[in-house]
């Protein structure tokens, strides 16, 4: 079986407390008796897109296993490419596949630079139809929002949209096993044009429906959010005969 961890919404602010949760992560799974084979973050890991803020993401996301990113809305593609990726800053989306084994990472862009709701443009669609035409093995696409509503009020206002043109390339490529992203800051599990759909809690905070209040910060109108729950992430299991199954684990 192939073993992915999956976090997201790290919202490194230049504070210790962002920090000290994404670390506390980092040696969750540096920790474990056997690695994982990959290790994903869907986006907003700088919470306002300094270089400063993406150079520390690279000191903490240090480590033997292979690590891929992608950007949220939060982030800012030419100081997420300096501070992160040790690349020239380009305003371009930031789409990069990577294979390990047989298994094929497409880490797509889709943000929309300076407005909090996702869709693909163009080239990231061409880009993405052309990458899952090169090969046949099992493959994850990975991005920031999701592209259907998932129940809460905040984060359904500013999802992905332009979804039918995702389901068109999906429906020409059925070697994709599933669809990851973040943005929701809480784990989900559903379906999008029949393809698997997992959402990765935030390692920063929890966004709660609008029945669990209970007194809680909230963010405008959009319904609760919780700091003091612990971070935690995913684990995505693709078994030999290409069957998933997702995991969630809590790092106290």
């Amino acid at each position: 079986m192939f073993v992915t961890a999956h976090l997201s919404d790290n919202h490194l602010d230049g504070g210790e407390r962002a920090d000290e949760r994404t670390a506390r992560v980092m040696r969750y799974l540096e920790g474990l008796a056997t690695p994982v084979d990959a290790i994903l973050v869907t986006g907003d890991i700088s919470d306002h897109g300094t270089v400063e803020e993406y150079r520390r993401a690279a000191e903490l996301f240090k480590t033997d296993t292979p690590l891929f990113t992608c950007p949220g809305n939060h982030d800012k593609r030419g100081p997420f490419r300096e501070g992160l990726l040790g690349q020239a800053p380009d305003e371009s989306p930031v789409n990069v596949a990577h294979t390990v084994g047989d298994v094929t990472f497409v880490m797509a862009d889709s943000s929309i630079p300076g407005k909090p709701d996702g869709r693909f443009d163009d080239e990231t669609m061409a880009w993405l139809d052309s990458v899952l035409a090169d090969g046949d093995g099992p493959a994850f696409i990975a991005f920031h929002h999701p592209p259907v509503p998932l129940g809460l009020p905040l984060v359904d206002a500013m999802r992905q949209y332009g979804e039918d043109k995702l389901a068109e390339v999906l429906a020409r490529h059925p070697r994709v096993a599933a669809l990851l992203c973040g943005h929701v800051h809480t784990a989900a599990s559903t379906t999008f044009a029949g393809v698997p759909l997992r959402s990765a809690p935030s390692v920063g905070s929890s966004i709660l429906f609008p029945w669990e209040e209970n007194g809680l910060r909230h963010w405008s109108d959009g319904g609760p959010i919780d700091y003091d729950l612990p971070p935690s992430l995913l684990f995505h299991v693709l078994h030999d005969d290409g069957r998933l199954t997702t995991h969630q684990r809590v790092v106290p």
